[in-house]
C-alpha cells in the first residue's frame, strides 16, 4: 500500500523499502574532466593536439574542448566511484606520456597568458561537422573572447537506474513514462538549482587569478595582489563561477524555465532562433565568411551557461533539446565543480559519495515549481557565494527571508545526514554517511574549503597562484606517470587513437554537401 509521497520525510522512509535498497547501489557516474596543456615554464602550451592521442572529433575518451590546448577526459557511465577514478587515472597517464615535456594545469583558472590571440582554437578535421565545431567556437572568440573559454572546470553525470524510477513511480502511484521520468528529473533540477550556492562553497577552489586574465579588460571587483600578479577576492569561493568566467549578458534575459521539459525545450529553442543585435556585427556565411554559426542570442544550446543540465545521450548531428524532446531526460550532468587542485585527476572520491547524497535529496524534496522572483533568488544567492562564500555572517535568501549561511546549511546537512544513511544501508558501507560528515566541516571551519586552504597558503608564503600551479603540475605528472594501467591498457589507448582518426577520415570522405548548405540543413532539421 503507498503512503502519502508528498514529504521529504515519507519519501525518505519509503526509500528503506527493498525494492528502493536493491536499485541504490546501480547509481551511475560519470567524469569530464577539463585541463589545460601549459609548457614546463608554466606558459599556455600552443602545440597542436597530437595524433598520438587520436582525433578529438572522434575519441570516445580523449578530446579538446574551445582550444588546442584546452583537453577534455571522459568517463562511461560507472557504478563505483573508484572504477571511474581508475579510469580517469590510465586516461591521465596515456596523456602524460604523450604530451612530452608538458603539463596539465590543475586548477581551474587559467595559467598565464601572454594575449587572447596566442589561445589555439581547436581543430577538428575537414568535415563538415568538424568546421561547424571550429566555427562554433570563432563565435565563442567573438562574443566572450577566448580567456573566458579556457577556464576548466569538472562535470559530474548522474543517472538513477531503471528499476529505481520503477519503484518512484508505484510510490507515486503514476505510471512509470518517460515524460514522468523527465519531470521527476526538473523537480531535481529545480531544487540543485535553488540549493547550488552550496557546491562552490564545498568544492570552490578558483579565489585568485594571474592577473594576464583580466589584462585589458574592465572590471568591479575589488581585487587585492600578492606576489607578482595574482589577483585575488578575500572571500571568494570560486571565480570561475562568477562573472568573470562563464556570462552573457544577453542569457539573462532568456527566462529558461526549468518547470518541465516541454517549458524547458522550448525556452532553449527560443533563444537559438532569437537575433542578436550585439552579435550581428560577425559574419555568418555572409560572402564566405564564418566567424560564427549565426547571429542568435545563442549559436547552438552547448552555448547555454547554467550549472546544471538535463541530458539524453544525443545521435550524431541531433541537436540536444530534439533529443531531449525525443527520448526524455536520462541523466543529470553537474557543471558547477572547479578542478580540484589537490587531487591529480581533478577530483576525488569522496565528491563522489557527497554528490549521491546532495543529488538524492534534490530529488526527495519537495520541489515547487519556479517563479521569476523564486529563480532570481537562487541566482543571487549562487552568485553571493563565489564571491563571497566565506565571509562571517553572510546571509543568503530563502524563500524570500534572509538566513546566514550557516544556519541554512546546518538545516540542509540535517536532511542530507538522513539521506547518507539509506545510501549507506543500501550499499552495505558508511562511506555516505563519512563523506557528509567531512563536507560539513567545512561549513564549521570554512578554513577548510578548498578556496581557503589555497588563499592561505599564496597569502603565507606570499607567493603566485601561478608557482604552486607550476609545482603541482610536476607533482601530477610524475604521479601519474608512475601509476600502472589498471582498466584501459596503452595499447588499448593506442587501438582507440588509431579508430578515432580512422573514423574522422571516413566522415571527410562521406560530405555531399558545401558548408553553407550543411549548415542550413542543421537548423533547418
Amino acid at each position: 500500500m503507498a503512503i502519502d509521497p508528498q514529504t521529504f520525510s515519507n519519501r525518505l522512509s519509503a526509500l528503506s523499502q527493498s525494492q528502493f535498497q536493491s536499485s541504490l547501489p546501480n547509481i551511475k557516474h560519470g567524469v569530464e574532466r577539463e585541463a589545460l596543456r601549459v609548457n614546463p615554464n608554466g606558459g599556455l602550451a600552443t602545440s597542436m593536439h597530437g595524433d598520438a592521442l587520436g582525433a578529438p572529433l572522434t575519441h570516445e575518451s580523449i578530446t579538446t574542448d574551445f582550444s588546442e590546448s584546452l583537453m577534455e577526459f571522459i568517463t562511461p557511465p560507472e557504478k563505483q566511484a573508484r572504477v571511474t577514478l581508475a579510469q580517469l587515472a590510465d586516461i591521465h597517464k596515456f596523456v602524460y606520456d604523450n604530451i612530452g615535456e608538458e603539463r596539465l594545469w590543475p586548477m581551474s583558472m587559467p595559467c598565464f597568458v601572454n594575449k587572447e590571440t596566442s589561445i589555439p582554437i581547436a581543430r577538428y578535421g575537414s568535415s563538415n561537422v568538424a568546421k561547424m565545431k571550429e566555427v562554433y567556437r570563432k563565435g565563442l572568440h567573438n562574443r566572450y573572447g577566448s580567456m573566458m573559454q579556457v577556464i576548466a572546470g569538472v562535470h559530474f553525470n548522474f543517472s538513477l537506474p531503471d528499476e529505481f524510477w520503477q519503484a518512484w513511480c508505484d510510490l507515486n502511484e503514476v505510471e512509470n513514462t518517460v515524460e514522468q521520468r523527465s519531470a521527476y528529473h526538473f523537480d531535481l533540477i529545480r531544487n540543485f538549482r535553488r540549493l547550488s550556492w552550496l557546491i562552490p562553497y564545498l568544492y570552490g577552489a578558483s579565489p585568485a587569478l594571474c592577473q594576464s586574465f583580466l589584462a585589458g579588460k574592465e572590471q568591479k571587483f575589488p581585487f587585492e595582489k600578492l606576489g607578482v600578479g595574482t589577483l585575488y577576492l578575500p572571500y571568494a569561493t570560486s571565480l570561475r563561477m562568477s562573472d568573470l568566467g562563464y556570462t552573457n549578458s544577453e542569457q539573462s534575459s532568456l527566462n529558461i524555465c526549468y518547470n518541465d521539459l516541454g517549458s524547458y525545450v522550448k525556452s532553449v529553442r527560443a533563444a537559438i532562433n532569437t537575433p542578436s543585435e550585439q552579435y550581428g556585427a560577425f559574419p555568418s556565411g555572409e560572402n564566405g565568411q564564418w566567424e560564427q554559426l549565426n547571429d542568435n542570442v545563442l549559436q547552438i544550446e552547448n552555448e547555454l551557461y547554467s550549472p546544471i543540465r538535463p541530458k539524453q545521450v544525443a545521435k550524431s548531428l541531433e541537436k540536444p533539446s530534439d533529443a531531449l524532446e525525443d527520448r526524455g531526460v536520462s541523466y543529470i550532468e553537474v557543471r558547477a565543480l572547479d578542478v580540484n587542485p589537490f587531487s591529480p585527476l581533478g577530483i576525488e572520491e569522496n565528491q563522489f559519495y557527497f554528490l549521491d547524497v546532495f543529488l538524492l535529496y534534490c530529488l526527495l524534496d519537495e520541489s515547487p515549481k519556479f517563479e521569476q522572483k523564486a529563480y532570481e533568488e537562487s541566482e543571487a544567492n549562487l552568485n553571493k557565494v563565489v564571491l563571497e562564500g566565506r565571509k562571517p555572517g553572510l546571509n543568503l535568501l530563502r524563500d524570500k527571508q534572509e538566513i546566514s549561511l550557516a544556519d541554512w546549511a546546518e538545516d540542509l546537512f540535517g536532511d542530507l545526514k538522513q539521506v547518507a544513511l539509506i545510501l549507506d544501508s543500501a550499499n552495505g558501507n558508511e562511506k555516505y554517511s563519512a563523506s557528509v560528515e567531512k563536507e560539513f566541516l567545512k561549513v564549521k571551519d570554512p578554513s577548510q574549503t578548498p578556496s581557503a586552504r589555497w588563499l592561505n597558503t599564496l597569502i603565507e608564503n606570499n607567493i603566485d597562484n601561478s608557482r604552486i600551479g607550476l609545482e603541482l603540475a610536476l607533482e601530477y605528472k610524475k604521479y601519474a606517470s608512475g601509476l600502472d594501467y589498471l582498466h584501459i591498457s596503452e595499447e588499448d589507448f593506442k587501438q582507440q587513437a588509431r579508430e578515432s582518426i580512422a573514423n574522422r577520415e571516413q566522415i571527410e570522405k562521406s560530405d555531399t554537401l558545401d558548408f553553407a548548405d550543411f549548415i542550413e540543413r542543421y537548423f533547418a532539421k
